[in-house]
């Protein structure tokens, strides 16, 4: 069953009653880890092991999402600030539970010239039983996290001219 969510805006990343954050480092620049997540929105299946599929909506200004397991996402993009930030909505999915639900990808370069430190929140509201469900994913979702950044660096990699 397909259910309209809450909407809400960027500020929810911040007092959203469920904030999971996760981080990890690339080596890849920001300028390429930002076009994977914000330009190659198809791509996603292949960096991000949980997305079946991605594809984007309303010439870019939405995704679609699903995942493993059939869970399904219609989104809003919030904000696209090319090498810093990429950010959505959930405002339909099938999870049971969820009453309201933002991702946000921060990138800031790691260092001069090695790499991107990656931050991803996930801020959501829900009832006690989906808050307490959510808290008990939290190391599945950050080795989850942790895997895509891994595989999206090596991804990169490959397209990175030598000495690069």
């Amino acid at each position: 069953m397909v259910r309209r969510l809450r909407p809400v805006g960027l500020d929810f990343t911040e007092d959203a009653p469920i904030r999971l954050v996760f981080t990890a480092r690339t080596a890849a620049a920001p300028e390429a880890v930002y076009r994977a997540l914000a330009e190659d929105v198809e791509g996603w299946p292949r960096w991000f092991g949980a997305v079946t599929l991605a594809r984007p909506t309303h010439g870019g200004a939405g995704r679609e999402v699903r995942l493993v397991g059939g869970t399904r996402f219609q989104e809003t993009v919030m904000a696209a600030d090319p090498e810093q930030r990429y950010a959505y909505r959930v405002d339909e999915t099938n999870l049971p539970g969820v009453r309201a639900l933002l991702e946000e990808w921060r990138l800031s370069p790691a260092a001069p010239g090695s790499g991107t430190l990656v931050r991803w929140t996930f801020a959501a509201d829900g009832p006690a039983l989906f808050r307490f469900a959510l808290a008990g994913a939290r190391p599945g979702m950050g080795l989850s996290f942790r895997s895509a950044v891994r595989a999206l660096d090596a991804r990169l990699s490959q397209q990175r001219p030598a000495g690069q």
